[in-house]
């Protein structure tokens, strides 16, 4: 999905915002636009453009059609304390993530998966989230390495997550084989929950394509330990891919597909 975009400031912009947006125009290659006295809105039709990025001096973020998109760790907050106090995060539980493994999220999106997971790889573990949207990515990033979080801990989870702007089946095709211990897919779920409305904006950049039997193969293929793709319970995605094992709560809405390589599995 093709967005052409403009990046541009808030009204009466500083130096170190000006200095942001030019970095962003650089790393998006779109032009970095002058805001005047135009909203946001007036300022896309001027451009004809699809959206912008907007530097102002508290956020980032994306406006597209009379939404925001930014950066925020969202759940992960919440599921790191539950996992402090004793609960089971069923996502860790169905990669079986242990400290000082590395994992390759392929569809990185908003990253609180990714900021999950890094709480419990640790300092000795290793992150790479990869995201095919451009302005995802480039956002989630800066996110990542600037949010102002008071936690020490949740900052250096987050801080713990490397980023990169490409599609993933052309990362793992490229991949030396056995070169992740935990390969993780949430690809976009072929029906939308319409009630999470904070969850739209990302819809409307990220990559809509179904995960392929080729691009799971590949993540086998590449994967040491195993290879987990989220989807809705009853998903008919996992028979589509061949998928056998389903991990997650016995009354979760959500559910995690495994496919396991010990013993030498192949898929």
């Amino acid at each position: 999905m093709i967005i052409t975009s403009v990046v541009t400031t808030s009204h009466r912009a500083g130096p170190e915002q000006i200095t942001l947006a030019r970095k962003f125009s650089e790393e998006l290659g779109v032009p970095l636009v002058p805001r005047e006295n135009l909203s946001l809105s007036a300022l896309i039709n001027k451009y004809q453009v699809k959206g912008a990025v907007v530097v102002t001096l508290d956020k980032v973020y994306f406006y597209m059609n009379e939404q925001e998109f930014f950066f925020h760790p969202n759940m992960s907050v919440v599921r790191i304390k539950d996992i402090k106090s004793g609960k089971t995060d069923q996502m860790i539980k169905a990669m079986d993530l242990k400290p000082g493994n590395s994992v390759l999220d392929c569809t990185l999106g908003f990253g609180a998966d990714a900021i999950v997971a890094s709480y419990i790889a640790g300092e000795t573990g290793s992150i790479l989230g990869l995201e095919a949207s451009p302005i995802i990515a480039v956002l989630v990033r800066y996110g990542l390495e600037n949010y102002p979080i008071k936690c020490k801990l949740l900052s250096l989870c987050m801080k713990n997550i490397s980023v990169i702007n490409t599609h993933h089946y052309d990362y793992l095709r490229r991949a030396r084989e056995d070169s992740f211990d935990i390969i993780y897919f949430d690809p976009m779920f072929r029906q939308p929950k319409l009630k999470s409305t904070n969850l739209a904006p990302l819809r409307m950049l990220a990559n809509p394509e179904p995960l392929t039997i080729e691009t799971l193969k590949e993540a086998v293929r590449v994967a040491r330990k195993r290879v987990v793709v989220k989807e809705r319970r009853n998903s008919t995605e996992f028979k589509r891919l061949g998928i056998n094992r389903i991990e997650g709560g016995k009354y979760a809405p959500i559910v995690y597909g495994v496919v396991d390589k010990q013993g030498g599995v192949k898929y």
